[in-house]
């Protein structure tokens, strides 16, 4: 569970931060459970976390809270939430059984929290999801970090080991000891992250899920900041300056006010082409994975898109399609696959979490 070893360890400290004892240990534990368990499930995070990092009976309304304000988002303090408060069918209200000191009956505490709507919808695909539902969904998507994929640069940096000797940091420490190296010290290439480049299309047949790849680029610019984010439908939009706002509903609302084609046609072949002759060729994309979203529906000749990924592949480090309506066989992926080093499914929540990995 590479990608979310921070966010459990963030709710640990979360739960320190409130007075529950929680050691280094205890997290540990946690990971590992959570790793056994469905980390995506609320419920099966909920009882990992109670069963790990609770060892008192009287923090369990503390620790109650604290999940509500670090998963959920909650206000301290909040009120319990029940079926009247949310739209019916929507969200759910899990029951966790509590038994109080001196009592002889199980009494039923309810805790508010959206987890069986969230197990629910994030089976489903993002086209058939409600509002409600892709607000608790995009919820979800904004707390994922992106690990980023890291190269080996040409410059040499100081190492524990390796297989070029640190002359000058050896001569400097035998300074200490009249001349005399005691250690030696070594020098092996540095790592840095390599850079992302989201290609993402916001054409008509891909109005489903604009939102969705919009706000996944906006929580991979703030994972890190070697992101650059594109759209395309008739025509190239450059969107990482507009997309840095902190708020998501801001960087949406900029968005959609820069892009003068949403959902409109789809040209992915002389998108493509635009891309690697005003800005691939530059560097942008030398060493760096391309991030191509899009269902494939081209209107544009499938030649001139085999021949921008013919250069764009030679540039790149790795091309990866996802394609939200699956990994359909059309004309233009058809053409492009030679040139495409991986083609994965973006549908639903499931397919996303699949996608981190791969490009890490």
């Amino acid at each position: 569970m590479p990608d979310f070893v921070g966010l459990l360890v963030g709710f640990a400290r979360a739960l320190r931060s409130a007075g529950i004892v929680v050691g280094t240990g205890d997290a540990d534990v946690f990971c590992a459970a959570a790793a056994c368990l469905d980390p995506t499930d609320l419920v099966d995070l909920y009882w990992g976390g109670r069963c790990t990092l609770v060892s008192r009976h009287a923090d369990l309304p503390v620790y109650d809270e604290v999940f509500r304000q670090y998963f959920l988002d909650f206000p301290a303090a909040p009120t319990v939430v029940t079926l009247r408060q949310v739209p019916a069918g929507v969200f759910g209200t899990f029951v966790v059984p509590s038994v109080e000191p001196g009592a002889d009956e199980v009494e039923q505490e309810s805790l508010g929290l959206a987890a069986s709507a969230v197990h629910v919808s994030r089976q489903r695909s993002f086209s058939a999801c409600t509002p409600e539902e892709l607000a608790e969904l995009r919820r979800i998507l904004a707390r994922l970090r992106l690990t980023p994929p890291r190269r080996r640069t040409r410059r040499l940096g100081p190492s524990s080991s390796g297989r070029v000797l640190d002359l000058r940091r050896m001569v400097r420490a035998s300074l200490r000891t009249q001349g005399e190296p005691v250690s030696l010290r070594w020098r092996e290439r540095r790592v840095r992250p390599r850079r992302l480049v989201l290609l993402l299309d916001v054409s008509g047949s891909m109005a489903s899920y604009s939102r969705t790849l919009l706000q996944f680029a906006h929580t991979t610019g703030r994972s890190t900041r070697r992101v650059e984010v594109f759209c395309f439908g008739t025509r190239l939009t450059y969107l990482t300056r507009v997309l840095r706002s902190r708020s998501v509903d801001e960087a949406l609302r900029l968005a959609g006010g820069t892009v003068a084609d949403w959902e409109g046609g789809t040209r992915i072949g002389a998108s493509v082409d635009a891309f690697v002759r005003g800005w691939a060729r530059r560097g942008m994309s030398r060493g760096a994975t391309v991030l191509i979203c899009s269902d494939g529906l081209d209107r544009g000749e499938p030649s001139l898109l085999v021949s921008a990924l013919d250069r764009l592949s030679r540039l790149s480090h790795r091309i990866v399609w996802v394609n939200p309506h699956g990994t359909g066989r059309s004309v233009a992926m058809m053409a492009a696959d030679p040139y495409v080093d991986a083609v994965l499914p973006a549908a639903d929540l499931p397919d996303f979490l699949r996608l981190l990995p791969v490009l890490a």
